[in-house]
């Protein structure tokens, strides 16, 4: 018995760690797609913020974040406290530790959506304030309400209403969405990007090989993301969880990128690559609410429906001139509450009642405390860089140093 458990302890562990390395891998698929999609002169500060995001995600969990979200803080001592989340579902354990690893990785996940929203224009210290207080705070605070089970200011626990989020459609990449949304709207859109009569003028990416390398990577990455959340992998059962989420995620993804593809399309008249790869990063989206309850033809399904209400949210949101580089608001926010949205149809633990309140809680506390705190920032150090920096890039006025230098002199 005992030999048992130690080998089911150590292939937890051991399974928990290499998702977690997954997920951490998701932060380069986010740089490279990133670094794609923005122009040239924009490059070196988009992957400065990436990396120092990354950093400061690690820093400020270990800080205070993973003891505000689960009670049990490893800053000190290094031990974390009885109330974290170290027992699988089928009751093997795992290291603590590696428990801490893989939430760190989640909320570093969560920042990196912010990024991509609010390139090109952006102060890269006010970006970084920012990055120190969600992932110090904001997404502890919500992270505590859903996965620890907390009840929302004294009052409710969503759990206990009817919500599920098996790895973040709404916790995780809503919550970025969110805190993008409240800095795009604080900072404004990209000069040249909407004139004055309503038309909308398209800004293309400078690397769309390094975009489609950066959302491979990051379908690679969800394997983890996903596949991680079921907590365990040593007995039977949790090993065909396992086998069941890989499946579902990867059919969510592509369904996502040919319901896009085909829009795009009909659309534009043209098989937009952009288009494309947000597909199927929104099928992606819409399967992590919930991708072990689904069979594989349902998975196809809503990462199908993800792909095409991404493609229109892109558009509504250029024509309404919420400025996003990449997507991130589109892909994570609207395609996370779709996803959310989704669950009760195979996961009958939930309720579509508890999911709207559930995302709307989510929603509502980072964008209003984004948004605060994205107002006190600009009022203190400024947001965005002045008129002629834009124009000549942020790699020189941020960073400088420029990505490409043989190119963009005088872009």
């Amino acid at each position: 018995m005992e030999i048992t458990f130690e080998l089911g302890y150590a292939l937890d562990t051991f399974y928990f760690l290499i998702c977690g390395a997954l997920v951490m891998w998701m932060a380069a698929g986010f740089a490279m797609l990133e670094a794609g999609l923005v122009r040239a002169k924009n490059t070196t500060e988009i992957l400065t913020k990436n990396v120092a995001l990354f950093a400061i995600a690690c820093t400020m969990y270990m800080i205070c974040g993973y003891d505000i979200m689960y009670g049990g803080g490893i800053f000190l001592d290094g031990i974390i406290a009885d109330g974290a989340t170290g027992v699988a579902e089928d009751a093997a354990t795992y290291a603590p530790s590696a428990d801490f690893f893989f939430q760190v990785v989640f909320v570093a996940t969560a920042m990196s959506i912010v990024s991509g929203a609010v390139a090109e224009r952006m102060k890269l210290w006010a970006f970084l304030a920012f990055a120190v207080v969600m992932t110090g705070f904001i997404y502890p605070m919500e992270g505590a309400w859903t996965w620890n089970g907390d009840a929302v200011f004294g009052m409710y626990t969503l759990g206990d209403m009817g919500f599920s989020d098996f790895a973040g459609s709404g916790i995780v990449h809503m919550a970025g969405a969110a805190a993008a949304l409240a800095g795009v709207l604080v900072l404004g859109p990209r000069k040249g990007k909407y004139t004055a009569d309503g038309k909308v003028n398209a800004i293309p990416g400078a690397n769309l090989p390094l975009a489609t390398l950066g959302t491979f990577i990051l379908w690679m990455g969800w394997f983890g993301f996903n596949g991680g959340s079921v907590l365990a992998t040593a007995t039977v059962e949790s090993a065909n969880a396992v086998a069941v989420v890989f499946m579902n995620t990867n059919a969510a993804a592509a369904g996502g990128a040919i319901a896009a593809l085909i829009l795009a399309r009909v659309m534009f008249g043209k098989a937009d690559l952009t288009m494309v790869l947000n597909g199927a990063l929104a099928g992606l989206v819409a399967i992590t609410a919930e991708p072990s309850t689904p069979t594989p033809l349902q998975a196809t399904l809503f990462g199908a429906l993800g792909g095409l209400l991404v493609v229109l949210s892109i558009v509504f949101l250029d024509k309404v001139k919420v400025d996003d580089p990449v997507g991130a608001i589109s892909v994570h926010g609207v395609v996370g509450l779709l996803g959310l949205i989704l669950v009760p149809f195979t996961n009958d633990g939930s309720s579509l009642g508890g999911q709207l309140l559930g995302a709307a809680t989510i929603f509502v506390w980072v964008f209003i405390t984004s948004l605060i705190v994205w107002v006190a920032i600009k009022a203190i150090i400024g947001v965005r860089v002045t008129e002629e920096e834009e124009f000549e890039g942020v790699d020189v006025s941020e960073c400088g140093l420029e990505a490409y230098p043989d190119f963009t002199s005088g872009r």
